[in-house]
């Protein structure tokens, strides 16, 4: 048969690269695959994620902000009854409905307490990989605290016993991926999510990618560029591979990372400001590209403001699927701002509301004129203006030269000792993208008009989930393996017979 229209989509997200660790970034780390694709491709350079693993993953597969999903608080613990909540529609199964295969292969870290919780069960034709946040990439064993340990390597909805051979798992995914789509027919339209483990700790990597790192002092870094050169060549059999087997001319690769890099295992943000885990630039503002054939502007690069949520309906409308009314997205379709330089459809981000984060001490609604109480930690993009509130987190500037072994005071020069009673930051992203000056007393009019943005977006968010840890999710009573625990038959057998005591409780009452 002829062709189809609908693209093959391969979407690939890196873990905790940094916003500098790419060749074309000025790294000292080479990224070859990363910068040709790119090149060739259209480079985002305005482009925004979330500041940690589950946030970023809950936003790209269901194209939701995390105050409409209940996960604005941290990420998923392994411990904890939760995960994305089952009445979200994903990105997989939109695109089965519309005849696509639907592959995943990598870190999933959306929650597996219940079965239905789990990959192929939310849209995914078949899983290779692991549930948790991280893990040994070579025994893909984790321990969550002591004596809580166990395997987190799954085919499917089993754990992939038999993979557990010490291949280094950028290598392992690798191959898998090439085994798909050896085995898939390239006429027939292909999702292929590929979730890399890499660069997130721990910092391993085999030795023959440590060769042109030696020079690097600092362990951590030297670590991580081995890491990170693995990542690269891995990224290079995937598209030899989409060649290899004819799926390349009709292809879309997305490459992504999840969030910010951790300077203290490695990672490089400069020169944006703070780190994985917190609201300044260098924990949400993201490498990120998108190359294909089917580009109009290839060889560009785009600075319009483009969010993880948006993949969900721009692939959706690439794959001729439709997005049903009733579900409020936070996302839009951005392939022609990608694809031919248009304006972007989004002119504001939420980064996050998390009310149950630790308070600022000093925050308060007289703070926030009224409108909003500043001691809760918030952040907010609006046109060319960012607000924080709150407690942004860890918020130095980490230059490249603190990556050497030259002592604690390596980089006090940078450091911004903030008056001690701040809870509201205001900057020029466009600019200041380095975050170095603060206009929030120059501008109080903006202030307002931005906290009176939060404050609509606060009345459409749902109540967190972070419920607290399970007992029963330890391994140990699982056979050894991280899984599925939580057993939907027992709470039904218990509330069936509550609910038959309930019944005899009123027959009697009525004789009475």
């Amino acid at each position: 048969g002829a062709p189809r229209s609908q693209p093959h989509i391969i979407f690939i997200l890196a873990d905790d690269q940094g916003f500098r660790d790419v060749g074309y970034h000025g790294s000292e780390i080479r990224t070859p695959t990363l910068d040709k694709l790119a090149a060739e491709g259209v480079k985002l350079e305005n482009y925004y994620v979330q500041p940690m693993c589950t946030p970023s993953r809950s936003q790209l597969i269901t194209g939701k902000y995390q105050i409409h999903t209940g996960l604005q608080h941290s990420i998923i613990r392994p411990t904890q009854p939760n995960c994305l909540p089952l009445d979200n529609v994903t990105l997989p199964q939109k695109l089965k409905e519309v005849g696509y295969s639907t592959h995943m292969v990598g870190k999933w870290h959306l929650g597996f307490y219940r079965r239905e919780c789990m990959p192929t069960q939310r849209g995914f034709d078949s899983f290779f990989g692991s549930l948790l946040g991280s893990g040994d990439y070579y025994t893909h064993f984790k321990c969550d605290s002591p004596g809580i340990c166990g395997y987190d390597l799954y085919e499917n909805n089993n754990a992939a016993w038999d993979h557990d051979n010490g291949i280094y798992s950028t290598q392992m995914y690798t191959q898998k991926v090439q085994q798909i789509l050896a085995s898939h027919n390239p006429r027939k339209p292909i999702f292929l999510y590929i979730a890399y483990q890499a660069v997130h700790s721990p910092l391993q990597a085999p030795g023959r990618y440590f060769e042109h790192y030696r020079s690097i002092n600092n362990i951590n870094r030297r670590r991580y560029a081995a890491m990170l050169a693995c990542l690269d060549e891995a990224i290079n059999n995937v598209t030899l591979a989409l060649r290899k087997y004819g799926y390349y001319e009709n292809s879309i690769i997305i490459y992504s990372s999840d969030n910010g890099g951790q300077p203290m295992a490695g990672g490089s943000n400069w020169p944006l400001r703070g780190s994985k885990g917190t609201y300044w630039e260098g924990g949400i503002r993201a490498v990120g590209f998108v190359h294909s054939p089917l580009l109009k502007n290839k060889g560009s690069v785009c600075k319009e403001l483009v969010h993880i949520t948006d993949w969900f309906p721009t692939l959706i409308t690439l794959a001729e699927g439709q997005i049903d009314e009733d579900i409020h997205l936070d996302g839009y379709d951005v392939w022609e701002t990608i694809s031919e330089g248009q304006r972007s459809p989004r002119v504001d981000i939420l980064h996050n509301i998390d009310p149950i984060y630790t308070k600022a001490k000093n925050g308060s609604w007289a703070a926030g004129y009224g409108i909003w109480n500043t001691a809760i930690q918030s952040a907010i993009r609006v046109n060319h203006w960012k607000l924080l509130t709150g407690n942004p987190g860890y918020s130095d500037w980490v230059p490249p030269q603190a990556f050497s072994n030259a002592g604690p005071n390596r980089w006090h020069n940078e450091r911004v000792s903030w008056s001690a009673g701040k809870t509201v930051w205001l900057f020029n992203i466009t600019a200041d993208p380095y975050e170095r000056v603060d206009l929030s007393a120059r501008h109080p009019e903006v202030v307002k008009q931005l906290l009176r943005r939060l404050s609509q977006f606060n009345k459409t968010a749902v109540p967190v989930r972070y419920p607290p840890k399970d007992p029963r999710s330890n391994p140990k009573l699982n056979g050894g393996v991280w899984g599925p625990w939580f057993k939907e038959d027992e709470k039904k057998k218990k509330s069936d017979k509550s609910k038959g005591a309930n019944k005899q409780k009123k027959m009697k009452k009525k004789k009475k």
